[in-house]
């Protein structure tokens, strides 16, 4: 029988629940765990922690939920687990390891990847010159942390080595399915393809729930939110895999469910760069294959590039940030004019103190569709949330501000109240810094047992500007006729994200014969213009043949992006639902053929009536 690896995620993020791990330990019948929990902003979180207390600066509920209450299953199940957790101090990670199993009376073999943390090589890169690799500015003068995202091959030479667990700092949340996959199957450097559908069966689980029904589109055919079941990718020699989850989970695996979570925060799909390969998702295919079952292939690779990203964070000022409620009549314009008159107050009362003006200021009413620009519709909403969030190279400066929010209650609108979480204390904005650095001045090891193995890293190719794939593919044109118009949820499904201060929207037709339509309605400007309010660079459109769809780039889309940004969505975690909301024009004659399609013409009709 052909060899089948069971690879499960427990994990999405740092505070994910720790049911995730139990269940997939107990009724999983997996082979390896991964477990994620890194992100730019966690990286700036743990840096602060470290600088407090040397035995801290990693992710400690891996420890305190879940490798210690789970410590002797995983021992007597032979599952080994593979995990990002040590954050910027993997060392004290893998102390407190050692303890949980000492004290569970369990021994499991430990190994540590390192090299991905250069923050000793700060000097040597600014004497190099190192320059953003989007926007070109300089090395900030201070760092809070400075990571390399290493590879899948460290991790699979720690389990040659004959480690349980393998604790990395910041690796590619991919790798840490891609390494087990390597060790497992023998893939080398140059198995391109295979590295590359190995990369992407990472990408599907690196998330959790996410690829099992969490965030669908059409979450009403999702059940049991309560007890979402997490990912297990069936994983086979020439990359192929089934993805599927545990039995008597909740949730949903189809091929909709998996091809969004494949759309989620990618660039151009032809071509996604990591470490190890340089992916090709453009001709990705999806089937059902059971129940909850959904078969993955089709995915290429080819050479990687010399270079390593390098994720930076430094600290950028303070900012603070309040939210209230407002009910009533005119209640969106009483919210915009609290919203002015807090920052009217707090500028002149700082200006009198001495100090300069906020740096950057955000008002959103919620509930009035501010989000949406031009395009929202609910400016006679009744009852609203007004949210101010400011920034100031001054933290005493923000708490002239934090003073004078409340004064709001007796001197401005009536109907204003629910102050949510008292005065706001300041807080650091943290900001992304991404640059390249060459694979050769990143030395790599991996720690087991007292031991330092040296681990090689093929070079790969001198970095070059990839081919895009945003050229328009040849298509059948729209049949002919009268034409009826809906919204583009209609005939499209899809889900957004972020890297840094660009969003990703993937916008996946329901069907293939509608893909014309949504290319001609969808092309990079007209979604441009649908985000005019908040976007204030380039979008660029890729075309997704495989799995019918588009992906959308909207360069800087965030307002800087995580905790840099003042909105009330700094990860575009709206934007796909925002823009399956735009319309579309479609045939009249598609309406015989999908019943769903003339809900939606005359749901449509009944809002422009209305209008």
């Amino acid at each position: 029988m052909a060899k089948t690896v069971r690879i499960g995620c427990g994990a999405g993020f740092w505070g994910d629940t720790p049911e995730g791990p139990a269940q997939l330990v107990r009724s999983g019948g997996i082979d390896y765990l991964v477990l994620d929990y890194l992100a730019e902003i966690t990286m700036s979180i743990l840096a602060r922690m470290k600088a407090k207390r040397s035995d801290l600066g990693y992710a400690t509920d891996f420890v305190g939920m879940v490798a210690a209450p789970l410590a002797k299953e995983i021992a007597e199940r032979g599952v080994r687990v593979v995990t990002n957790a040590g954050g910027i101090n993997p060392e004290a990670c893998r102390d407190a390891l050692q303890k949980a199993f000492d004290d569970a009376g369990v021994a499991l073999k430990v190994a540590v990847v390192r090299g991905d943390d250069l923050s000793e090589s700060i000097d040597r890169l600014r004497a190099r010159d190192v320059r953003e690799m989007f926007n070109g500015r300089p090395l900030p003068e201070k760092l809070a942390s400075v990571s390399a995202y290493l590879g899948a091959f460290p991790i699979a030479r720690a389990l040659d080595e004959g480690a349980d667990i393998v604790l990395t700092g910041r690796v590619t949340d991919s790798a840490l399915a891609l390494g087990p996959l390597i060790h497992e199957f023998g893939w080398g450097a140059t198995d391109y393809d295979r590295l590359a559908a190995g990369s992407l069966a990472g990408h599907v689980l690196e998330c959790g729930t996410q690829a099992t029904g969490g965030i669908f589109t059409d979450w009403r055919e999702v059940e049991g939110w309560d007890r979402m079941g997490f990912p297990v990718a069936e994983c086979h020699e020439d990359g192929s895999f089934v993805l599927t989850k545990p039995d008597g989970t909740g949730g949903l695996v189809s091929p909709m469910t998996v091809a969004e979570q494949i759309v989620y925060e990618i660039g151009d799909p032809a071509a996604y760069v990591l470490p190890d390969v340089v992916c090709d998702f453009s001709d990705v295919r999806l089937s059902q294959a059971g129940r909850n079952r959904v078969r993955v292939q089709g995915v290429r690779g080819r050479a990687p590039t010399s270079t390593y990203k390098v994720s930076a964070t430094f600290a950028d000022g303070y900012r603070a940030s309040v939210t209230m409620m407002i009910a009533g009549h005119e209640a969106v314009a009483k919210a915009k004019a609290v919203g002015s008159a807090i920052l009217s107050r707090a500028r002149r009362l700082m200006a009198e103190a001495g100090f300069a003006d906020f740096t950057e200021t955000s008002v959103e009413v919620l509930g009035a569709e501010s989000t949406y620009g031009a395009a929202g519709r609910a400016s006679d909403a009744r009852e609203v949330i007004l949210k101010i969030a400011v920034r100031h190279n001054d933290k005493d400066a923000l708490k002239v501000f934090a003073r004078e929010i409340y004064p709001a209650a007796t001197a401005m609108a009536q109907g204003l109240t629910g102050f949510a979480g008292g005065r706001p204390d300041p807080q650091p904005v943290i900001r992304l810094f991404s640059f390249l650095v060459d694979k050769a001045n990143v030395p790599v090891e991996v720690e087991i047992g007292g031991r330092r193995v040296s681990v090689p890293v093929p070079a790969g190719t001198p970095d070059r500007e990839e081919a895009v794939s945003n050229t328009a593919s040849p298509s059948d044109p729209l049949p002919k006729g009268e034409t009826v118009t809906v919204p583009l949820l209609a005939i499209a499904h899809g889900r957004s994200g972020d890297k840094g201060d660009i969003a990703n929207i993937g916008i996946l037709a329901r069907r293939p014969e509608y893909l014309p339509a949504i290319r001609g309605a969808l092309t990079a400007e007209a979604v441009r213009d649908y985000f005019a309010h908040i976007v204030t660079g380039r979008v660029e459109r890729f075309e997704w043949p495989g799995l019918h769809g588009f992906n959308f780039m909207l360069h800087g889309g965030l307002g800087g992006g995580g905790i840099a940004s003042l909105r009330h969505d700094p990860q575009g975690k709206t934007y796909a639902q925002m823009l399956l909301d735009m319309t579309v024009d479609i045939p009249v004659a598609w309406l015989d053929s999908d019943a769903s399609l003339a809900k939606w013409s005359k749901s449509q009709n009944r809002q422009e009536e209305y209008a």
